[in-house]
């Protein structure tokens, strides 16, 4: 005899993170569109805003890109999207009789981002939930992505409506947890971990984002939060994949939509062990 649903189950699963055994875990997940063969799709993750984490996601689809790979972004943060800016794209988004074309960086990265679809970029969405994620698995079955090697998923932070529908809706190869060392690390991380594990999606690692500063004069690193990837990490059972710095070089790049002339290899480990995991 089946388990009875919980006390107050409304029976909508699409927006209940609930791990019980009314729910099938593959029940939910929604295909891309029959012109898309995307191969890998992986989401960046955190816990909490401010941690860096478009940033993560648009480094590590550069360094994939440069690795020969076909790479998108999707921009999944709808109300706080950053991504266009990022690569300096301006147009908004076209469509054809097939569906929404993304738009391409100059190095060759697609990405769709909600903001290429306002009627000004500073233009608020200000949409409930279930209006949010309806965006995202749009993005996900409309967007003609064509062939592809890795989709990366930039997510909002926490653990609300777009990202249970990323986790619920597409099927993650995995997801990367990024954070910043400060003394809310461990909560910070352990809350995305144990959303991930609920959802059954494989975490890949954890990238630290403004790990430290390099000293101008003697280049020695100093860090301004502290500390505590390595020991949540170690916890958790996966791999702390990269600690980046505070890069006001970086910071120009975005500003000036020309991040894809970044030399640094900050994130390279990080993109080597998405390509192992993956390929696997």
């Amino acid at each position: 005899m089946a388990e009875e649903k919980k006390t107050g189950c409304s029976g909508d699963c699409s927006s209940c993170g609930e791990n019980c055994s009314s729910r099938d875990a593959e029940s939910l997940l929604e295909p891309t569109g029959e012109y898309n063969n995307i191969k890998h799709v992986i989401g960046v993750v955190s816990g909490k805003g401010g941690v860096g984490k478009s940033m993560v996601t648009s480094m590590l689809a550069v360094l994939l890109k440069r690795k020969g790979y076909r790479v998108g972004i999707l921009d999944a943060d709808i109300t706080g999207p950053s991504i266009p800016k990022t690569f300096g794209i301006h147009a908004r988004a076209m469509q054809n009789e097939i569906g929404i074309l993304p738009a391409e960086t100059s190095g060759g990265i697609e990405l769709i981002s909600i903001n290429m679809m306002l009627p000004e970029k500073e233009s608020p969405v200000l949409w409930r939930g279930p209006v949010i994620a309806g965006a995202v698995k749009q993005f996900w079955h409309d967007v003609v992505w064509g062939d592809l090697d890795y989709l990366l998923i930039d997510c909002p932070p926490g653990t609300g409506d777009v990202p249970l529908t990323v986790f619920q809706s597409i099927p993650l190869d995995g997801v990367v947890i990024v954070t910043s060392p400060q003394d809310l690390v461990s909560l910070i991380v352990k809350k995305a971990y144990h959303m991930a594990e609920m959802m059954k999606v494989p975490v890949l690692g954890i990238v630290e984002n403004m790990s430290y500063i390099l000293c101008p004069d003697c280049g020695k690193k100093i860090s301004l939060f502290g500390s505590g990837s390595e020991t949540v990490a170690e916890q958790l059972g996966v791999p702390l994949l990269a600690q980046m710095p505070i890069d006001p070089a970086l910071s120009a790049m975005v500003d000036n939509g020309e991040f894809e002339r970044f030399t640094c290899e900050y994130l390279a480990a990080a993109a080597d062990a998405i390509v192992q995991k993956t390929n696997k």
